[in-house]
C-alpha cells in the first residue's frame, strides 16, 4: 500500500481517538499548537524549533512554527498553516501533496491570524501546546484526562507511523555504517559524529537526539556527548548512540566496537547474545519490567562467566551488584519521541504503573501490546564512581578487580534495537534494516 494511502487511514484513525478522547472528557474541540520559535536571553537568535509531537501525529510537517489543527467532531479538521512572508529566512513551502488532502487547509501570513480559524466558543476546547503558544487569549490547558487517553492510544502504532519508523531506522542505520567506518579508521568523536551527519543527510538540529560519540573510557558515560579534539592516543572502543528521523518518528540505535580481538572484544559478543535473547521476548501480554529484571539476570551470567564477579546471577541481582554495571533501563516506548509517551501509565484514566524496587531509571512498566515499539538496550559498563563505591563495600571480594581495572579503560557496552511488538513474533526494525544495508 502507498504511504499516502496509508497517511489517509492514519488521520481518520486520529480523528476516531480523538473524538473517543473528547467524547468521555466533555470537550467540544481540540486545538492543538505546532509551537512557537524561541530566542535565547538578550538575543534575537531563536533555539532549535522542536514541534509539539501532538501536531506532529496529525502532520508531517517538523518545521513548522506558529501553525495549528483544529479538530471537532463531524468536520473535516482544519490546518492553519503558517507560511510568512519573509526575505529573512526560507519561509515554509506552499502546502501540497496528497496528505494536504485530509485536511481544511488556511494559509496565514501572520502568527496572530491563526486566531480568526479557531471556533467561536472555546469555553468547552482542549488546548495541547506549550504555553508560550498562547495566541489572543486562547492558552493551552492541556487537560489531563484527555492527555492521559492520547497518550495510550499513541502507544499502539498505525501502519504510516510503522512505516515510517521503517524508513528512519534505513537512514539511522546508513549512519551507524559510516559512523563505524570512520572509526575503523582512526577519526576522532567529531570527525565520526560528521560522517554520521553526512550519512544520514541530517544537521545537528535535525537529530532526533544529540548523537552521543564516545571513544574508549568516554563509552562508560551513559549520556556522553563529544567535544571536537583529536582521536586518543590508542584506540580501544568505540560506542555510538545515535538516532534518525523521517516526518518526526525516530530511530534510536547503540552499537559498541572493539578495536581488537580480546576480552572486550567477547565481553560485546556476549552482550550482544543476551539482547538477541531479550528482542525475543518483545511480546503482547509480557510485563515489560519482567523483561528488565531478566535483562539484570542475563546480565550476571555474563558477569560470572566471563569471571568478573564471583557470584551466582542470582545472588548479583539481589545484592544490586548487576546495577553497579547495567545501572539504567532496558528499554523505553518510541514513536513521535524518542522516550514516547506512556510509559508507566496504567490505562486510559491515568495512574502510574510502578518501577520495580531498586530500579528507578526504568522507563517503561507497561505490559506490552500488539502495535507498541520499543527500544531492548542492555549494558555493561565500567563507571568509576559506582565501582568506587563497589570496592568500598563487602561484596568487593566478590569482584576479579584485576579484569575490571583491566577493562576500564574500554568505557562500556550497550546494545539498542527498536522492536515491534506483534501477536506472534517479534520484528527487529533496526536488525532488519542492518542485513537490509
Amino acid at each position: 500500500m502507498q504511504l499516502s494511502d496509508l497517511y489517509r487511514q492514519h488521520v481518520a484513525e486520529m480523528g476516531r481517538r480523538t473524538i473517543n478522547a473528547l467524547e468521555h472528557t466533555g470537550y467540544e474541540h481540540l486545538l492543538i499548537a505546532s509551537g512557537v520559535e524561541t530566542c535565547s536571553f538578550l538575543d534575537d537568535r531563536s533555539y532549535p524549533f522542536r514541534a509539539n509531537p501532538h501536531f506532529l501525529s496529525w502532520a508531517p510537517l517538523d518545521h513548522h512554527p506558529s501553525s495549528w489543527i483544529v479538530v471537532t467532531p463531524g468536520n473535516k479538521p482544519i490546518l492553519i498553516y503558517f507560511q510568512p512572508t519573509d526575505y529573512w529566512h526560507a519561509p515554509p513551502a506552499a502546502p501540497s501533496g496528497d496528505w494536504t488532502e485530509c485536511f481544511d487547509v488556511r494559509v496565514i501570513r501572520e502568527a496572530a491570524h491563526a486566531a480568526a480559524h479557531f471556533p467561536q466558543k472555546l469555553s468547552n476546547a482542549a488546548i495541547i501546546g506549550d504555553v508560550s503558544a498562547a495566541l489572543d487569549g486562547v492558552v493551552p490547558n492541556n487537560p489531563t484526562p484527555l492527555l492521559n487517553r492520547l497518550h495510550m492510544a499513541r502507544t499502539r502504532k498505525t501502519p504510516y507511523e510503522l512505516a515510517l519508523l521503517r524508513h528512519a531506522s534505513a537512514r539511522g542505520v546508513r549512519g551507524h555504517r559510516a559512523a563505524e567506518a570512520a572509526f575503523r579508521s582512526g577519526a576522532s568523536e567529531h570527525q565520526i559524529h560528521l560522517a554520521y551527519c553526512s550519512a544520514t543527510d541530517h544537521t545537528d538540529a535535525q537529530l532526533p537526539y544529540e548523537n552521543i560519540v564516545a571513544l574508549n573510557a568516554n563509552s562508560a558515560v551513559l549520556h556522553y556527548h563529544h567535544t571536537p579534539g583529536p582521536s586518543p592516543e590508542h584506540l580501544l572502543s568505540f560506542l555510538i548512540d545515535a538516532g534518525a528521523q523521517v516526518s518526526g518518528y525516530a530511530c534510536d540505535i547503540t552499537r559498541t566496537y572493539s578495536a581488537h580481538s580480546g576480552a572486550f572484544a567477547e565481553l560485546i559478543h556476549a552482550v550482544d547474545e543476551k539482547q538477541r535473547l531479550l528482542v525475543d521476548q518483545m511480546r503482547a501480554g509480557t510485563d515489560y519490567r519482567d523483561l528488565h529484571l531478566n535483562c539484570h539476570h542475563y546480565i550476571g551470567q555474563v558477569l560470572h562467566a566471563t569471571g568478573l564477579v564471583d557470584m551466582s546471577p542470582e545472588g548479583q541481582v539481589e545484592r544490586e551488584i548487576t546495577s553497579v554495571f547495567f545501572p539504567h533501563g532496558l528499554g523505553h516506548f518510541l514513536g513521535i519521541q524518542v522516550h514516547d509517551v506512556a510509559g508507566l501509565q496504567r490505562d486510559e484514566d491515568g495512574g502510574a504503573i510502578p518501577r520495580p524496587p531498586g530500579h528507578p531509571f526504568l522507563r517503561l512498566t507497561r505490559r506490552l501490546e500488539a502495535g507498541n515499539v520499543v527500544t531492548v538496550e542492555p549494558g555493561l559498563y565500567f563507571i568509576p564512581m559506582l565501582l568506587e563505591k563497589l570496592r568500598a563495600g563487602k561484596d568487593a571480594r566478590c569482584i576479579n578487580w584485576g579484569a575490571v581495572d583491566a577493562l576500564s579503560p574500554y568505557g562500556g557496552i550497550r546494545i539498542e534495537d527498536d522492536v515491534l511488538v506483534t501477536d506472534s513474533a517479534p520484528e527487529n526494525l533496526t536488525r532488519n534494516a542492518f542485513a537490509e544495508a
